[in-house]
């Protein structure tokens, strides 16, 4: 039988361009390959092309714009039948990278933010007990009055902190805003959200985004085709728990997302079932509202039946 053709290999480069050499970061076919040097001469731009194009295979070049040292190298590989090129403006990177610093830095303040407010919480309820058992001076309870002071304060710190990072990233502040126009997500969960959502690989799918949530239903048993089906919880908990509170505040606020979850209800499910397939349909509503830059629109949050639900 004749075998159909292989696929050419597929090269992605990265190049770092200096006066006097060319530093080259290579994927090929998905894999790493060691970092090497190369001349920045007719020579070593030749050296590169037959680098790029080893075994019939096709490249995609990134180089930065640096004048006179990248011209003459950029138009060679333009020429080159089987690669594509790209020169950038080193603005435009280093205001990517920022902006990727900016969105792990509050993925880190909304995560730390989750954890005093569970030591908030925690401090709280000690304070109440306390509060019916013998403490003749009064030692514990003003501790744990202190104690509950100083969280408060630092968690209103960070969370002013957190709004500063987006308030500086205008594509960010868009984001926030654009959250915001969900009925039930309020700043501090719209920082939360993106925090988890800004930091995955861009080319995921709105399903891809539930699975990574863990609010993808499985069944239980292996093989079993009727078998109950639950949410798979492998997922991140820190964006299952960022999208809790706005499912339910927006149950309440929005008469659309209301009637989604009583026709679930109506349908029979338990309504810690429904109020998990709505945040699986909010976060869907999300992916498609950052993905096609559009505010929240309730009527097509009902329009369409719950996946999976």
């Amino acid at each position: 039988m004749k075998q159909p053709p292989k696929a050419s290999p597929q090269v992605c480069a990265g190049l770092d361009v200096g006066a006097t050499e060319l530093v080259v970061a290579l994927l090929r076919d998905g894999q790493p390959e060691p970092t090497c040097t190369l001349p920045n001469t007719p020579t070593g731009h030749r050296q590169l092309l037959q680098l790029l194009t080893r075994r019939g295979a096709t490249a995609r070049v990134c180089l930065e714009a640096t004048g006179v040292y990248s011209l003459n190298l950029a138009l060679a590989l333009q020429r080159a039948a089987r690669v594509e090129v790209m020169v950038v403006n080193p603005r435009a990177i280093k205001d990517f990278q920022r902006a990727r610093l900016t969105r792990l830095s509050l993925q880190q303040v909304s995560r730390r933010l989750l954890q005093l407010r569970a030591e908030l919480t925690r401090e709280q309820a000690r304070l109440h007990a306390v509060e019916f058992t013998p403490d003749r001076d009064g030692l514990i309870a003003a501790d744990l009055r202190a104690n509950i002071r100083h969280l408060q304060k630092r968690i209103k710190a960070l969370q002013q902190s957190a709004a500063a990072l987006a308030a500086r990233e205008p594509e960010l502040a868009a984001q926030v805003a654009r959250l915001r126009s969900v009925p039930g997500i309020g700043e501090l969960s719209a920082l939360k959200l993106l925090g988890e959502l800004l930091v995955l690989p861009t080319g995921l799918k709105a399903k891809q985004w539930v699975a990574h949530a863990g609010l993808d239903p499985r069944p239980r048993q292996s093989g079993a085709t009727d078998a109950p089906r639950h949410i798979s919880r492998t997922g991140n908990r820190h964006l299952r728990l960022a999208l809790f509170m706005p499912a339910l505040v927006a149950i309440q606020r929005s008469p659309q997302i209301r009637a989604a979850y009583e026709a679930l209800l109506a349908r029979g499910k338990k309504k810690k079932v429904a109020l998990v397939a709505i945040m699986r349909r909010l976060l869907h509503a999300i992916w498609g509202m950052l993905h096609h830059s559009q505010d929240f629109n309730p009527q097509l949050f009902h329009a369409d039946p719950i996946a999976n639900s």
